[in-house]
């Protein structure tokens, strides 16, 4: 655990936002030294400036991979001077997501000078780790890119999360954009123009009215106001006005459909502007294992989006899970519980172990 613990200190010390880019690229550098200095056999892939780190037991194939990322939302600078406090590891990105980079670094690093030790090469590994560098603002360069270089039987998107709950499905992620267009007129005869704003409010209430399910899990889509741009001067009426909201959605479901209805009841314009599929991670012999290994460790849903929706395009079947930090992803007081960590570790350590004697007597 002392290795895990400092180097993901390591890693948070990295300002790895998307407003440095440059800060990303010295990250994976790190990561991709610290494979050099043990002998392990790694690819950059880097796509439209965005770097992965892919490390397999074979060319192109991985019995199980480890998928983590390093990039992190922003943060002031005093948040990537990581401190260890009361159990955890406070900075930005501990908890999202450089334990499990770390985790996973030092894990490959661990049972390769096993095998070594034991005759056996890179090759005979029972899993390989993808780091990926652009999971906060989508994954595209990242996760779905790198994992057309992939085959894998298996994936477990590693997380912010909690040890007692395997995510298999998360919801479908939709970015909407509300659009209303009015008539200027000077703010003191506002009766001679025609608001945009005010129509927009209008527009809001309807498209709400599509969102009022409630269920005790939550497990229905959800609508959030986020973002609306509109006036440039206060006499002013506006002409233009548009919304952003951030809609999730389930299985149960016909996001085309509703956003066709929603369309017929508005006067203004609705704009699709991403549509992500749900996360379905499906029936695997390796989550049984998984679950056999892990206790009382059982199967749960998650509402937010990962990089994991992008393994059912490449035919690869998995989860998400993670050590616990008290939600505290994206906070100032973001945070990973170290004996959480420790659980993690363990847990994968053997279920790896198990995967390997798997492959052994298939």
């Amino acid at each position: 655990m002392e290795e895990v613990i400092e180097l993901t200190k390591d890693l948070v010390r990295f300002r790895t936002m998307h407003s440095n880019p440059d800060e990303i690229g010295r990250c994976a550098e790190f990561i991709q030294d610290y494979l050099e200095g043990r002998g392990i056999k790694y690819r950059r892939i880097e796509h439209n400036g965005v770097p992965s780190v892919l490390a397999l037991p074979k060319e192109g194939y991985a019995p199980v991979l480890l998928m983590s990322h390093i990039d992190v939302v922003d943060a002031d600078k005093d948040m990537f001077t990581p401190r260890q406090e009361g159990g955890a590891l406070y900075g930005r990105g501990s908890l999202d997501d450089k334990y499990a980079a770390a985790l996973s670094l030092v894990l490959l690093k661990n049972f390769f000078e096993d095998f070594r030790e034991r005759g056996l090469g890179q090759q005979d590994l029972p899993f390989g780790v993808l780091i990926t560098g652009d999971e906060e603002v989508g994954g595209y360069n990242g996760a779905k890119y790198s994992l057309n270089r992939v085959g894998a039987d298996f994936c477990i998107a590693l997380d912010g999360g909690s040890l007692s709950k395997i995510v298999v499905k998360e919801k479908g992620l939709i970015k909407l954009k509300l659009i209303s267009r009015g008539m200027t007129a000077h703010g003191a005869r506002p009766w001679l123009g025609e608001n945009a704003i005010e129509k927009l409010i209008d527009d809001y209430r309807k498209i709400s009215s599509f969102f009022e399910e409630s269920a005790p899990d939550h497990w229905h889509r959800t609508l959030n106001f986020s973002i609306v741009h509109a006036g440039k001067s206060v006499n002013q009426v506006p002409d233009y006005a548009e919304a952003f909201f951030d809609i999730r959605y389930t299985e149960n479901d016909d996001m085309d459909a509703l956003v066709g209805e929603i369309q017929s009841r508005i006067k203004g314009e609705l704009v699709v502007e991403t549509k992500e599929p749900l996360f379905t991670g499906g029936e695997s012999p390796y989550l049984d294992l998984l679950l056999k290994i892990s206790g009382d460790t059982e199967v749960g849903f998650e509402h937010g989006a990962s990089d994991a929706r992008f393994l059912s395009d490449h035919g690869i079947r998995g989860i998400v899970w993670g050590a616990d930090g008290d939600v505290s992803q994206h906070s100032e007081n973001e945070h990973v519980n170290l004996d959480s960590v420790a659980g993690l570790y363990e847990r994968l350590e053997g279920f790896m172990k198990a995967v390997y004697e798997k492959e052994m007597t298939a």
